[in-house]
């Protein structure tokens, strides 16, 4: 039966109507023998422009419709629910990109995009008149979330989830919680405590019953979709039995082992036995294997001497546990740019030349100084401090060609801190522009300035060098062009926010994308900020690129959402746009089992011939480009269908 397919062509204001001829393409369309109606019209994703499709379906009887507007990324769920509206299959709805294909990129070519949205238009009118009506693949659903890491954002998800009613399990690779945040003296623009704010929340994130808490732990594998996916979970040895071990600390005090502390970032010592800081959570140490004594020398075991219920065992062995879930939260959160990579600013070869994280530890009440201000190399107060913003970003040629987004708070907030702690000592700061976006933020910077007499120089620092026991910084200030030289005590550098150095593999395990830097990539950077492009999975927090707190924190709080969303469902509901096998054609050679990247296809072990698990199928079609006999194809682009459209591109 002859297919009546309407097409609307959307003026989108004049992102598209500037550019194209729009009565011309309507013209043209119109008389096409498969086209009962065309129409223009300047927003067809408004309500009234939704009506207008509704009633064309009803009037002219259309059983196919195509949509010529911007990318089916933005409206194509809304026109679809538009067309269903109006009585037809929501998959007989299609859209044709003349926005983002066509006139955004044609603008000066005003002809050429004409006649280009004629032909994609007409390529996908070919596609419609061999549609089929379709209906949407449903499947059971776990009601249970994985969170991976446990900073500020995987925590506040974590309660989130559990406190609509959902079981959690939370996985952290570290041996506690709370992450960078918990490393914080305090937070801007307020100067709020850290961890008055973090270590309450911490403490119930670990007493919650529906959240089950693993800590030294990492994802191995990750199999399935969403509403089941398989979990394989490897949880270290830590040599300590933490469900018998009390937590007394005795065993770190007695142990004679002392290494840089990674919590305070190589400024103060560890034990081999240890727990990462004095509000960790769990409070249960673990043993540096790598350190210990007994377990490098075969000598020592004080630990397990003075531990008198025998929580300590030396031969305890990685776990690998397996979990089924129905969705995951990725907040594994960020690292600094590399130290390797700071030698022009004299950071490793100058022990008064630190980063601003450990310029954190320096100010904070538990860490190694107990909150003084003080050299590194000599213990002796800094009374001169210089700080410099944009270590690593904004800078494409050496570095990161993007802001970090928080250093200039930070080293704003540093620079109030220390001349509050020492108000004798001088504060100067140079930067390449101050970026105070947030509430409060601009205000905050603004007094350092006026009520701390902060020194801010705009430019950037040409040479550092050590002379005597100073630091003695070269830059300029561009706004009064005049040379600076500061003979400094300490040298602060604000570096860059960077993804995980795990992120790419973690992102390999749950089949998620990464951008050019290694942040994970978002479905939609606008209509879809924490979702990726794999269903099921979401985003919080720095894992998806730099943010500060209060983002994170309402990012954390987003994703969570998705998810209570999800499990209010009884079954999930996936696209049907998914392979199929000709079984007359397949000869069970297994190349699209092994061409599949989701899992989703395999070897009827009784018909020897490929099938197809539906759920997981994302439509992506590796399996049809593999096949050797055509005997993959895929539902509403069919090998045919895509010949035809072809053509009409041509």
């Amino acid at each position: 039966m002859k297919k009546r397919i309407g097409v609307f062509l959307c003026w989108c204001g004049s992102n598209i109507a500037e550019v194209v001829d729009v009565d011309k393409v309507i013209d043209t369309v119109k008389n096409y023998p498969a086209v009962a109606h065309a129409k223009y019209y300047k927003y067809f994703c408004s309500e009234l422009g939704q009506e207008i499709i509704v009633e064309a379906i009803k009037k002219h009887k259309l059983d196919g419709v195509i949509i010529a507007a911007c990318s089916p990324a933005m409206h194509e769920e809304t026109f679809r629910k538009a067309v269903s509206r109006g009585g037809l299959n929501e998959y007989e709805c299609e859209i044709a990109n003349v926005r983002e294909q066509c006139s955004w990129v044609h603008r000066m070519q005003k002809g050429d995009a004409t006649q280009k949205a004629i032909k994609i238009i007409s390529s996908m009118i070919e596609k419609v008149k061999q549609n089929k009506p379709l209906k949407a693949v449903s499947s059971s659903l776990i009601k249970r979330a994985l969170v991976i890491g446990s900073g500020i954002a995987g925590m506040q998800a974590a309660l989130d989830i559990a406190n609509s009613g959902y079981p959690v399990m939370l996985v952290e690779r570290a041996p506690s919680i709370g992450g960078h945040m918990a490393q914080l003296a305090e937070t801007f623009p307020t100067l709020d405590c850290s961890q008055c704010i973090i270590t309450p929340k911490m403490v119930e994130v670990s007493q919650h019953p529906k959240i089950n808490l693993l800590t030294y732990s990492e994802v191995q594998d990750v199999s399935g979709c969403v509403g089941d996916f398989t979990v394989k979970i490897r949880l270290k040895a830590a040599y300590v039995d933490r469900k018998k071990c009390t937590g007394c600390g005795l065993c770190i005090e007695k142990c004679p082992v002392k290494v840089d502390s990674e919590f305070n970032q190589g400024l103060g010592k560890r034990k081999a036995i240890y727990v990462t800081s004095a509000q960790a959570v769990p409070n249960k140490p673990v043993i540096d294997s790598e350190h210990c004594l007994y377990l490098t020398q075969g000598k020592c075991q004080i630990c397990s001497k003075v531990c008198e219920i025998k929580a300590v065992d030396y031969k305890q062995k990685e776990v690998l546990i397996e979990e089924k879930f129905g969705a995951i939260i990725i907040a594994t959160g960020y690292d600094l740019y590399p130290d390797d990579k700071l030698g022009e600013y004299g950071y490793g070869s100058y022990k008064n030349v630190i980063s601003g994280l450990e310029f954190e530890r320096l100010n904070s009440a538990s860490g190694p100084t107990n909150g003084e201000i003080l050299r590194p190399s000599d213990g002796k107060p800094a009374k001169e401090v210089v700080f410099i913003q944009c270590i690593g970003s904004r800078d494409p040629e050496n570095g990161m060609p993007y802001c970090s987004k928080i250093c200039c708070m930070y080293t704003a907030k540093h620079a109030i801190l220390y001349k509050r702690k020492v108000p004798d000592g001088q504060a100067y700061v140079f930067y390449m522009d101050i970026r105070s976006g947030g509430k409060g933020y601009e205000e905050f910077v603004q007094q350092g300035i006026k009520e701390e007499n902060i020194l801010y120089f705009r430019g950037q620092v040409s040479k550092i060098f050590e002379e005597d026991d100073k630091i003695v910084v070269w830059g300029v200030d561009t706004l009064t062009n005049r040379k600076i030289e500061i003979e400094a005590d300490l040298v602060v550098l604000a570096t860059a926010i960077v993804p995980r150095d795990d992120a790419k593999k973690l992102a390999k395990l749950l089949n998620v994308s990464t951008d050019e830097f290694g942040f994970y990539r978002e479905a939609h950077v606008k209509l879809r900020p924490v979702e990726s492009t794999t269903r099921g999975i979401f985003f919080a927090g720095c894992a998806q690129g730099p943010k500060d707190i209060p983002d994170t924190i309402s990012q954390a709080g987003c994703a969570a959402n998705k998810i209570n969303n999800l499990f209010s469902q009884d079954k999930i509901y996936s696209e049907p746009m998914v392979a199929y096998v000709n079984e007359e054609l397949c000869r069970g050679c297994g190349l699209c089992v092994t061409a599949c990247p989701y899992d989703a296809r395999e070897i009827d072990s009784r018909k020897k011939i490929a099938k197809v698990t539906e759920a997981l199928c994302q439509g992506c079609g590796a399996c049809v480009s593999a096949c050797p006999n055509k005997a993959c194809n895929l539902k509403n682009m069919t090998m045919e269908q895509v010949f035809r459209m072809i053509d009409k591109l041509e």
